[in-house]
């Protein structure tokens, strides 16, 4: 006796892992090894199930069946028949649960007592049915399993029930056929709701006829069709969000085709018109530099040449920046460097100039110190050009927070100066420069017939 008991034990269990087994294999594999799985694994529950002396019955063949195909179902559904919802809003899972939950409650709580089962279990089946329906957009695999459960126990233990967990398959019928696109699981959830309909409303003395066939039939394909109809739309607006969001990123890349293209343009012009005049300056300088090796002509020839290098230098920087806007410009020198040359040559110009660098400034971001080297540049131009040789500039630079202060003030200029042609831009590059930086840029006279200059660039850029 203990011994049979030990083998009913073992065939039991060697039965899970069958059906686990089966289960994998239909996650794992396609759809022909599938297909061989389950086909074993039936012959094995058969052989598992049969017993010498008692005949086979509808039932048992049944059970033979069903217990190695859903598993084997439900691991290929799990391998991806539906993609992930991508709708964020949950108003149509909400109203499903909703609706779900006033159908069965309403229609099946006067019956809640009349089975063999607790009224708080049925109750509590009725609930868990309706709310179901919230995630069947979501799992709509599973809520259809989960539900044609359902309803093959009310047929058995609540017949009074099995009308309303009939309409709750036939709703997660049509929320799977919305989801899922593959006709493949399409025919697959057709003929599971056939099945499960026709086990809720055919009884042992229901005739059955071609026409209530028929009429079975059509009433599973109505949810299917319109979930099916509905999925399609779906499908559609996804797409022409698609075709949409496509056309503005192809609109934005034309754009900036454009863009850089016009760049180039603009960077050619300023190449042949400019460049070809600050080279000629050079060369000429550079030849008249050979009648005068000596004196202050000579040094000055000097300083013209160097000057239209570091412009055609400069001038090359801003032409790689035009072609190519999100290239890093090309740093020649050292940000300290460029200021103490900048005052050199602005004193070698005739600038009085008094330069206090702190030497902490060397800690601050290099975009801080190379911005206050352009702008010291700039500022000093400006004196020479508005306030002439001989005036007295003091240029200070130093630490402010993370970043830097730059302060450029001049006093009044001793004579009345012819003033040098003006570009008109210096003072607004300056400004733009700076407020890339987030910082901030004033310039006026200084109360004292001289003219004042202070710029504040933080370390880190604005947003």
């Amino acid at each position: 006796m203990h011994a049979l008991a030990r083998c009913s034990s073992t065939s039991n269990t060697a039965q899970i892992l069958l059906c686990v087994a089966v289960g994998v294999a239909g996650f794992r594999s396609g759809r022909r090894g599938t297909a061989v799985a389950a086909a074993a694994a039936v012959a094995a529950t058969a052989v598992n199930i049969a017993d010498p002396g008692i005949a086979l019955t509808v039932n048992s063949w049944m059970y033979s069946v069903l217990l190695p195909v859903v598993p084997a179902v439900l691991g290929a559904y799990l391998r991806g028949s539906a993609d992930p919802l991508e709708e964020r809003d949950v108003t149509p899972d909400a109203l499903l649960a909703a609706g779900g939950v006033a159908i069965t409650v309403l229609s099946t709580w006067t019956t809640w007592h009349s089975g063999s089962q607790p009224v708080w279990v049925v109750g509590l089946l009725a609930v868990v049915g309706g709310l179901s329906l919230g995630v069947a957009r979501r799992l709509p695999g599973l809520v259809l399993l989960g539900q044609g459960v359902l309803l093959v126990c009310a047929d058995t233990y609540l017949n009074e029930a099995v009308n309303t967990c009939v309409i709750l398959t036939l709703v997660a019928v049509g929320v799977f056929a919305m989801r899922v696109a593959s006709w493949w699981w399409l025919v697959a959830a057709y003929v599971a709701g056939c099945l499960l309909t026709a086990v809720a409303v055919v009884g042992e003395d229901t005739e059955v006829t071609p026409f209530r066939a028929g009429v079975l039939m059509m009433l599973v394909a109505t949810p299917i069709a319109i979930g099916r109809y509905l999925g399609m739309r779906q499908a559609a607006a996804a797409a022409e969000r698609l075709r949409a969001e496509e056309a503005a990123r192809a609109a934005v890349a034309q754009v900036r085709a454009d863009q850089l293209a016009e760049r180039e343009r603009i960077a050619r012009d300023v190449h042949d018109i400019v460049a070809h005049h600050v080279g000629a300056m050079v060369l000429r300088a550079s030849a008249a530099r050979y009648t005068a090796p000596d004196g202050p002509v000579a040094d000055a020839l000097t300083d013209i040449r160097e000057t239209g290098h570091q412009v055609l230098q400069d001038l090359r920087d801003l032409l790689d920046l035009l072609r190519e806007p999100e290239r890093q410009p090309h740093l020649l020198a050292d940000p300290t460097d460029v200021v103490r040359e900048s005052a050199e040559r602005m004193a070698a110009a005739g600038l009085v100039v008094d330069l206090h660098l702190d030497p902490a400034t060397d800690q601050a971001p290099l975009t801080a110190r190379a911005s206050a080297a352009r702008i010291v540049q700039e500022g000093l131009t400006n004196v020479l050009k508005h306030a002439g040789p001989g005036t007295r500039v003091s240029v200070t630079v130093a630490p402010e927070g993370e970043g830097l202060s730059v302060e450029i003030r001049n006093g009044r200029p001793p004579t009345a100066i012819e003033r040098l042609p003006s570009s008109g831009r210096g003072l607004a590059g300056m400004r733009e420069r700076v407020r890339a930086l987030g910082g901030t840029l004033s310039a006026g006279p200084d109360g004292e017939g001289g003219w004042l200059l202070a710029a504040s660039l933080p370390a880190r850029s604005a947003t």
